[in-house]
């Protein structure tokens, strides 16, 4: 499978009792699709699977595939405590036809490289699917290093990194040395760097609500070349990576400016807490600030 383009990692829209508005996840979906964008994945940070049961994160495999049938990719994330757990996952995501996987290194239990493969490639002969890795150390606390992209290797179905680190060090060493592995951006900041050396798809969150922003630099970028043109989106765009970041407050900002389109998005599940007023009427700015800026470029073509 090729990862190209835009990936969303789609909220769960809740109801005021924290319980799953499925309906609203409909809209949600709908939404992305029309918007262009070229894949949606499933139990996604964003989407909160952390503080979802077993039951609503199986649920919810089947509700995003009912809704999407072929129409693009699903990646269905394994994310877990135990191994056992992610190959659950895996299994079930295989089973409800989804396209491809995406594979963390547990959290909390701080692996070492060869733990972390071989929790990786329990996975992948439990599914046989395309696996996307997610490289994000600052959330699982170990990286995947050059001992775990080795012995993964080893499967032709890890396709993909989404890489998260924010070193720069790593896009060099991956777009180097690991060329076959295709090259996804996860630091938001970073896009355009991670478009000038040869990443093919950008998983971004803040895509749930501003879809047409991340596809227009990845449209400039990747599919045109013109990187100055994608300088001057990226000027656009980092007020508004500067504020998702605020005060570690990323999904909370996700789940406003969701709110904002007009969009099912309601509360977080605890312990995340909504932004306050002064966020939230910060965030309202930046993003009408960029779509003004935004406009006015694709104004001039």
């Amino acid at each position: 499978m090729k990862f190209d383009g835009i990936y969303t990692p789609v909220i769960t829209p809740h109801f005021e009792d924290g319980s799953i508005d499925e309906k609203g996840l409909e809209t949600v979906i709908e939404h992305l699709i029309s918007g262009g964008v070229h894949g949606l994945i499933v139990a996604g940070t964003t989407g909160e699977y952390y503080a979802q049961s077993r039951e609503e994160r199986m649920r919810l495999m089947t509700v995003f595939k009912d809704i999407m049938g072929d129409r693009i990719p699903l990646i269905v994330g394994t994310g877990a405590l135990r191994t056992e757990e992610s190959i659950e996952y895996a299994e079930a995501a295989a089973k409800v036809g989804a396209d491809a996987l995406l594979v963390a290194t547990p959290p909390y239990s701080v692996p070492t490289e060869r733990e972390n493969a071989l929790h990786a490639l329990a996975i992948d002969r439990a599914a046989n699917l395309p696996i996307m890795l997610y490289n994000y150390p600052g959330r699982m606390g170990v990286s995947m290093g050059e001992e775990y992209l080795d012995r993964v290797g080893r499967s032709p179905n890890f396709t993909a990194i989404k890489e998260s680190s924010g070193d720069i060090n790593r896009l060099h060493l991956l777009a180097r040395d690991y060329p076959h592995i295709q090259l996804g951006c996860g630091m938001d900041d970073q896009a355009l760097e991670f478009f000038a050396w040869g990443a093919s798809c950008w998983v971004c969150a803040g895509s749930n609500f501003a879809p047409e922003a991340h596809i227009a630099l990845y449209q400039a970028c990747r599919i045109e070349g013109d990187f100055d043109k994608g300088r001057r989106i990226m000027t656009a765009m980092l007020p508004l990576m500067r504020v998702l970041e605020q005060g570690g407050k990323f999904i909370q900002a996700i789940k406003h400016g969701v709110a904002m389109r007009g969009l099912p998005a309601g509360p977080l599940r605890k312990p995340l807490q909504s932004l306050n007023k002064d966020e939230k009427r910060e965030l309202e700015q930046v993003i009408r600030v960029m779509d003004t800026t935004l406009d006015h470029i694709a104004g001039e073509e």
